[in-house]
């Protein structure tokens, strides 16, 4: 028997305090591929749509894919785009509806909407309005997703990345396409219980390379070997979503004794309560990271610092300057820092010829109390380009993104690439495109929190993180919550779990 699913993926982390929402271009600049042009693009690279087509090739399913899309992280999607293409996931799963024996998608799990908080749950709603409340329904989460009750509701199986950075999407989606097929075959009847402690986000941010999330993820994996558990998902949450189901949550996907899983799920939810204050990171000022990129030696490999709070993957700007400020203050030569979002500066760089001495105000534009406001800066214009770059990582390796009109402008012994798009730096192809060696730097400034790691570290002599105070600033409390629920960590010191 040809059994029909319906694929797609639609991904946004919505940081609710940005002032830049996700529009129809936001993802269109991204990725933005419908049928055969996603599959192409898509089907064969660390991506959701790549392991629910490894799945579906091995078992000769008929696969209906109306799109696969996804903005880089800021502030909420508008209301055209989240209905566009919502509506665009909704109108083939009416179309193909009787002939549908199962439902994949890829989402992010933290999308809000200008119009509605709970993006996944919404769309998932409106899918169980067309299909009826039986057809299984698959979803791979970004562990920095918000799971609310609806999504746990409406999808039987839920599966989310157990690394960050997120080197197992592709994966994690044959597990969730395996769990859809044993579902279809009448061999299982899931279920997916959830946990959610009152936290903002677990106390790492999910970091899995170190700290408390690597026993649980371990302890995930254990238990997901036991009879009647098919996933384990052990989410880190989202604290830049002012939402009312913001926070961390514990995933099992199962059947059976349902009181058992559920006392497993509240064990790893205790361990994240109980752990709360147990951070490995440590945060730098701008200053200290510029001290210590001046004296670095670099004969092992160039210090890597990663400008945690102005990080674009989790909704920051992108644009600000303190640490850029610091590192010309300090002297720092043989640098580069990327990539700095002021897409007016490009603009105003490509008026010139490459070599040139230019004269410009970079950064600091989208909201300049946060992270400082423009520096007006000289230097030799090195670089000029459309902004395509094609993956080397582990991350997006193979996968083609742009940074939109791009230039790389040297200030003293600072290459600084200035881009037109907002995206994170987790890539060494984002430097090596743009005339930019990573590996003949002896520092590397990167606008990222924890995605650099996967192809960074390797060539690291050291890492380093720092706090320059922009949005996503590791401090919680400094953000002006109104729609989280309450008493919450660690807005409100009585927190207390069970309340």
């Amino acid at each position: 028997m040809t059994r029909t699913i319906l694929t797609a993926e639609f991904q946004h982390e919505s940081n609710t305090f940005s002032r830049i929402g996700a529009t129809l271009d936001s993802f269109r600049q991204r990725y933005w591929f419908t049928g055969d042009a996603a599959i192409q693009a898509r089907g064969d690279a660390n991506t959701p749509l790549a392991g629910f087509l490894d799945v579906a090739r091995r078992e000769g399913w008929q696969v209906v894919h109306p799109i696969s899309t996804g903005a880089t992280p800021s502030g909420p999607v508008t209301r055209e785009a989240y209905e566009t293409i919502a509506g665009l996931i909704v109108d083939a799963v009416r179309a193909e509806r009787d002939r549908l024996d199962g439902i994949l998608l890829g989402l992010h799990g933290a999308m809000v909407a200008e119009h509605l908080e709970d993006g996944e749950g919404e769309l998932l709603g409106r899918i169980r309005a067309v299909v009826g409340p039986d057809l299984p329904i698959g979803l791979t989460l970004d562990p920095h997703a918000n799971v609310t009750a609806a999504m746990v509701r409406q999808a039987q199986i839920i599966v989310a990345y157990k690394t960050y950075p997120h080197v197992d999407m592709r994966e994690r989606a044959v597990q969730a396409a395996e769990i859809l097929r044993r579902t279809m075959a009448g061999e299982i009847a899931p279920v997916t219980l959830r946990e959610a402690p009152p936290m903002l986000e677990e106390v790492t941010g999910g970091r899995t390379d170190i700290g408390p999330m690597v026993a649980r993820i371990a302890a995930a994996i254990a238990y997901e070997q036991e009879p009647d558990v098919f996933a384990v998902s052990v989410d880190g949450g989202f604290g830049n979503a002012d939402i009312a189901e913001t926070g961390p949550t514990v995933l099992v996907t199962c059947q059976g004794d349902l009181a058992r899983h559920r006392a497993f799920a509240h064990g790893l939810a205790r361990d994240m309560w109980d752990r709360r204050h147990e951070s490995p990171n440590v945060f730098l000022t701008v200053e200290a990271a510029a001290a210590e990129a001046r004296a670095f030696d670099a004969a092992s490999g160039p210090l890597v610092i990663a400008d945690y709070a102005d990080n674009p993957g989790g909704g920051a700007y992108g644009d600000s300057t303190t640490l850029l400020a610091a590192l010309l203050a300090a002297g720092v030569e043989d640098a580069a820092l990327g990539g700095l979002v002021d897409p007016e500066a490009v603009a105003e760089l490509a008026r010139h010829p490459v070599g040139s001495r230019v004269r410009v105000a970079l950064g600091g534009k989208s909201d300049p109390r946060i992270g400082g406001g423009p520096l007006v800066l000289e230097g030799e214009l090195r670089h000029l380009s459309d902004g395509r770059y094609v993956g080397e990582g582990l991350m997006i390796g193979g996968l083609e993104g742009s940074f939109g009109p791009t230039a790389v402008l040297r200030v003293g012994g600072l290459d600084v690439l200035v881009i037109a798009n907002a995206a994170q730096m987790l890539d060494l192809g984002q430097f090596r495109a743009f005339g930019i060696v990573p590996e003949d730097k002896r520092v590397l400034a990167v606008k990222s929190m924890q995605h650099f790691r996967a192809a960074f570290e390797p060539i690291a002599g050291r890492v380093i993180v720092c706090d320059g105070g922009a949005l996503c600033s590791p401090d919680l409390t400094k953000l002006p919550y109104s729609r989280v629920r309450r008493p919450i960590f660690p807005l409100d010191a009585a927190t207390a779990w069970p309340a």
